[in-house]
């Protein structure tokens, strides 16, 4: 009986069954192969934290997949297991045994289930945050419990064969080395061909690839691919003008025609047109279609690529900050299966990227990426003689320099305004903040909720917008457009004359104007939250215009910039642009960068400053009724007479967009980016005081008073020499209201006019004030005011107080201020000579070398800086160094202007476009009452 009781107690249940024993074979089979998985793994993570470099190439993502696949392949069999187990071993006597199976059972599920929770299934994701990072480990030290807990669990069990594990454990601890050490295979695309000419196939464009080899456009088009995390990214970034950046842009394919054409009658080859195709047309320029003369350029898939996401994100480094896109691109390794289209691989593919994002991330964001150098790349230009058939090099458009030197980057110091902290970068304004659930996102602090960056890009495209149909991009612009700039009815003249008495500021009191006096009514345009000059990029073929109208009882009784029946703005309108010339004195009319010589004019403005316009407008004789004026500048991405060269160029037969035909009036969209209104009272006597103001139509930002006049003196500072004194007059005002930037502002007027001693009385003044100038602005203007007073020491310490300025709280930095270290070497230079004139030839060589090093320095910022580069010839020679003087010299004349170009073109433009050439005067009035018929 004792016998039967025993054998039928649940006490005397075998824990593990025959059956069972084959499932516990399979799951330490599976742990053991996974573990050494992991354990490789973990190696290649470790050796990379170690040595800063990656290692997760093909083969390592192929032994991750397998570890996922052994992950998902264990929860069955050990749950299985354990339940099973677990069941039949409850009441065994020996508690701490089934309590230690207990905590084993707990700790494999949490390794099986922190795996799960890392492979971000479908929508759901943990963040990047803590509760990942507690995630991440509980998966990696759990495994490491597991087996102690396993060990302990054992004692109790037959006797462990340790011999068997030692030799289990020196064989995985073989693989795994060899694994780690193998680390070969890739899922590349390309073919491997290479240019015929090898490494010139790139030139002009200084873009190259890492290997000197094509790159196949499947790789650089596999935009799909990235859309499937990315959704959002991917199609912000379908409707900006980067996707719509090469032959899909009509405006951009019939510029390039022509280059094309004309390189090739030029030398016989469109190499010459490569230089554009660099940022334009990554896709057909890599893959090695872009110089076959018989490229359709309309029906090639790869011509309506633009600049892809590969395009961007395969860069591997920027290679200088000279623009022309000096970068690196090679093709970029996937995990596998990324070119899959098979659903299931593909699947696999997205599992592998969701569960381990690490190495996407490096290959496809790089620092870089997030730095104003990168977006310099190719918005920053230079046109080489290839391209010009002239000299060497042309500066182009350059949104890098003027970024860098202005205040918005903090890193110029000499600008006139400041922000409370700097934008460190281009994504602050082009790249905004969006709300998106994506793989990726991140949660913003200013948002309160996961946002991506938009891949948009607003900025001031809207031509391409209209196009394509695009309504939220065209107001997506207008957005970022909208209040970029100020526009002020800042005061009146009499007389018509620039030296007549100013009324000023207009909305502070009314002002009575006399009937038949004639008047110049002083407008200032002011950028506000641009980062660079305004306009920039395409400068002679935007289309940004003041149109100022005077109305009387609904009458226009004056105007400017008024367009006619085919949106046509009036030439003797003021426009914000570059009017650039050819060498035969012809405007550059149809983006032909080929024949770019030089600009009759250049009305860019500086960011954070102003600029003044006048216009001359005669009270009607026989009128009482009030006057209103107002002012509104307009934006439209191109003129009309570059439309109509569009419009001929496109194949209505092929090209879907329907651009309108030659003729046709101008339909592209105009933003309104600022306005302003005031009304003026007539009488017998101009009069300042107490009378009904005019409500403005749209009231602009409200600027203080002193603003207004400061920003009016800026606007005539930065015009030369031919407004100084009125400059000067509007910064006298300003001081007067107890505002730094009068005075100093002021030092600056009486520099240029070469009153030394003024200027220094001023900075003084400016320094005595509540609160005091920016110590960076008043160190550069007290530093050129001595150096050309002679004194050379306070000039050099003012200069180098400047350079070693840094405010962490607000971002600024000023040691990148190029302009201050080129005036401190030449500063040092003075210094050395006096040295040698007193016979102190170790100070002459130690003073000379110290302004090597600062012109050397502004080389590493601005390799084509004129300045440094003559200067450092000029010290070279000092030295006696023939070598690098004779280096300096030729980049020196490689990049200097050439001082006969307007010699040359402007006089005939001048005789060829009566209103250009007015706008080119150093004192331009526009006339309201001009008949143009």
């Amino acid at each position: 009986m004792n016998s039967d009781r025993s054998n039928s107690s649940p006490l005397r249940k075998r824990p593990v069954t025959k059956r069972l024993r084959l499932v516990l074979y399979v799951v330490l089979t599976l742990f053991g192969v996974l573990a050494a998985n992991g354990l490789y793994l973990t190696s290649i993570t470790w050796l990379q934290v170690a040595t800063d470099q990656v290692f997760e190439t093909h083969f390592y993502q192929l032994m991750f997949l397998v570890h996922l696949a052994l992950g998902l392949l264990l929860i069955v069999p050990t749950i299985l297991f354990g339940t099973v187990h677990m069941v039949r071993s409850r009441h065994r006597r020996n508690r701490r045994a089934v309590r230690i199976g207990y905590a084993l059972f707990v700790i494999a599920i949490a390794i099986l289930c922190s795996g799960l929770l890392l492979m971000r299934i479908g929508k759901f994701h943990i963040g990047s945050g803590g509760a990942r990072s507690v995630v991440y480990w509980t998966h990696l030290l759990a495994p490491l419990l597991a087996v102690w807990l396993y060990w302990l669990h054992r004692l109790v069990g037959p006797k462990i064969k340790w011999h068997v594990g030692k030799r289990v454990a020196m064989a995985t601890a073989v693989v795994v080395g060899l694994m780690v050490a193998f680390q070969a295979s890739s899922p590349l695309v390309s073919d491997g061909s290479a240019p015929a000419d090898g490494d010139k196939y790139f030139q002009p464009s200084l873009a190259s690839t890492a290997t000197g080899k094509f790159i196949a456009a499947d790789t650089l088009m596999n935009d799909e691919y990235c859309l499937s995390c990315h959704s959002d990214i991917h199609n912000s970034w379908l409707h900006s003008a980067h996707k719509l950046s090469s032959f899909n842009n009509p405006a951009y394919r019939a510029s390039v025609r022509e280059t094309r054409r004309v390189a090739t009658e030029r030398s016989g080859t469109l190499q010459a047109s490569r230089w554009c195709a660099g940022c334009h047309d990554p896709v057909p320029f890599f893959s090695g279609k872009f110089d076959d003369p018989n490229y359709d350029d309309v029906a090639d898939p790869t011509a309506h690529a633009g600049i892809t996401c590969t395009a961007c994100h395969a860069i591997q480094s920027i290679d200088s900050t000279v623009g022309n896109a000096d970068y690196t691109i090679d093709e970029p390794k996937h995990y596998p299966f990324a070119y899959s289209e098979n659903g299931i691989l593909q699947s696999i593919n997205s599992l592998m990227v969701k569960a381990k994002p690490a190495f996407h991330k490096h290959e496809m964001l790089k620092p870089f990426h997030k730095t104003a150098e990168f977006c310099g790349v190719c918005h920053k230009v230079s046109l080489p003689g290839d391209v010009t058939d002239y000299k060497e090099f042309l500066r182009g458009q350059n949104h890098y320099d003027s970024y860098l030197l202005s205040g918005v980057s903090g890193h110029g110091a000499s600008s006139f305004y400041y922000p409370d902290v700097a934008q460190e970068n281009c994504n602050g304004c082009h790249m905004p903040e969006m709300a998106s659930d994506d793989f990726g996102a991140v949660f913003s602090r200013l948002m309160k909720k996961e946002v991506v960056h938009d891949h948009r890009f607003p900025s001031a495209n809207t031509a391409l917008s209209h196009w394509t149909g695009d309504k939220e991009g065209i107001e997506a612009h207008r957005e970022l457009l909208k209040d970029s700039l100020r526009i002020d009815l800042f005061g009146v003249r009499e007389g018509g004359s620039i030296d007549g008495k100013l009324y000023a500021p207009l909305g502070i009191k009314g002002l009575q104007l006399r009937r038949g006096e004639t008047y110049l009514i002083e407008t200032v345009l002011r950028t506000l939250t641009l980062g660079h000059h305004f306009t920039q990029g395409t400068t002679d073929s935007n289309q940004i215009w003041i149109e100022l109208t005077a109305t009387q009882d609904g009458a226009i009784v004056g105007k400017s910039g008024q367009r006619d029946q085919r949106e046509r703005v009036s030439p003797w309108s003021h426009f914000v642009n570059t009017f650039m010339l050819d060498r035969n004195g012809n405007r550059i009319n149809r983006r032909n960068a080929q024949d770019i010589f030089t600009p009759l004019y250049s009305h860019q403005i500086p960011p954070g400053a102003g600029q003044s316009v006048h216009y001359r407008f005669q009270v009607p004789l026989n009128s009482d009724k009030p006057i209103e004026v107002t002012a509104r500048l307009l934006y439209r991405k191109f003129d009309t007479e570059y439309l109509d060269f569009v419009r001929a160029d496109r194949d209505p037969a092929r090209d879907p967009l329907d651009l309108g035909k030659v003729g046709d009036p101008n339909d592209l969209p105009i933003i309104e980016i600022a306005q302003d209104s005031v009304t003026f009272e007539i009488g017998d006597e101009t009069f300042s005081g107490s009378l009904p103001q005019a409500k403005p139509l749209q009231p602009p930002p409200s600027p203080a008073t002193w603003q207004r006049w400061n920003d009016y003196g800026i606007g005539l500072l930065l015009k030369g020499k031919a407004e100084l004194k009125q400059a000067g007059e509007a910064f006298a005002e300003v001081e007067r209201m107890k505002r730094y930037d009068g005075p100093l502002n002021l030092a600056r007027v009486q520099f240029a006019e070469g009153d030394l001693d003024g200027a220094t009385a001023s900075l003084a003044r400016a320094g005595e004030m509540n609160p005091p100038p920016p110590s960076w602005t008043a160190g550069w203007l007290s530093g050129m005011i001595s150096r050309q007073q002679g004194n050379l020491e306070a000039a050099a310490k003012s200069f180098r107080g400047v350079l070693a300025t840094r405010v962490p709280e607000r971002g600024f930095d000023f040691s990148l201020d190029y302009r201050v270290k080129n005036q401190l070497g030449m500063t040092l230079i003075d210094l050395a000579q006096q040295a040698e004139v007193l016979g102190k030839s170790d100070v002459y060589h130690e003073l000379i070398e110290a302004a090597q090093e600062q012109f050397l320095g502004v080389l590493e910022i601005d390799a084509e800086n004129v300045t440094a580069h003559a200067n450092l010839a000029e010290s070279y020679a000092l030295m006696g160094d023939d070598e690098s003087e004779k280096k300096h010299r030729e980049l020196h004349a490689r990049y200097k202007p050439d001082d006969n170009a307007a010699e040359i073109a402007v006089p005939a433009a001048r005789r060829k476009y009566p209103a250009a050439n007015q706008a080119a005067e150093a004192l331009v009035i526009y006339d309201l009452h001009r008949d143009e018929k």
